[in-house]
């Protein structure tokens, strides 16, 4: 890791989802809901795209997918509608610096639009919220639109290729 280690207070919600999916898998029941729980705490809110110390969005996805794994549907829901909500509500909002901050994530030298890279932001929390409530065509809609705004976003083609994946191991 080159001497780099993790953030303060870094979730790894997705990773302590899988554990209890695994532990499920081996019918070891009382393990894996010990590793929903953990999956299932974390700041609800998304963020927006500009820092890199925010929490990850798809880690609000995994929080919901652990609360409906521990039948805390109200909660799952609420965790993927606040992805889908953040998504409708930013997707037009005008992005701009206005402040010099040491957790920007891309050294900004160049003149990126941020605009566009809002809305790319958006559109992949628009495909995590609706790839959480089960809706994959949806979910694979927005991911597609982030792709094609940024062709490197990781997430946006990890995700959409993940779609029927989620949805077998969700409930």
């Amino acid at each position: 890791n080159i001497g780099e280690g993790k953030l303060e207070g870094t979730k790894d919600n997705h990773i302590l989802y899988y554990l209890g999916c695994a532990m499920e898998g081996l019918n070891d029941q009382e393990k894996a809901k010990a590793y929903y729980t953990l999956a299932a705490v974390g700041t609800e809110e998304p963020a927006g795209m500009m820092y890199y110390n925010d929490q990850p969005a798809d880690m609000i996805l995994y929080q919901g997918l652990a609360n409906l794994k521990l039948s805390k549907t109200k909660e799952a829901k609420s965790r993927f509608y606040k992805l889908v909500d953040y998504g409708e509500k930013h997707i037009f909002d005008h992005v701009k610096i206005e402040y010099f901050a040491v957790s920007l994530p891309d050294f900004l030298i160049f003149n990126e639009d941020l605009n566009k890279r809002n809305k790319t932001h958006c559109y992949y929390l628009l495909g995590l919220g609706n790839l959480g409530l089960g809706h994959g065509e949806k979910a694979k809609e927005y991911f597609e639109k982030a792709v094609a705004l940024d062709h490197c976003h990781m997430n946006g083609i990890l995700y959409k290729k993940s779609i029927d994946f989620i949805n077998q191991i969700r409930e």
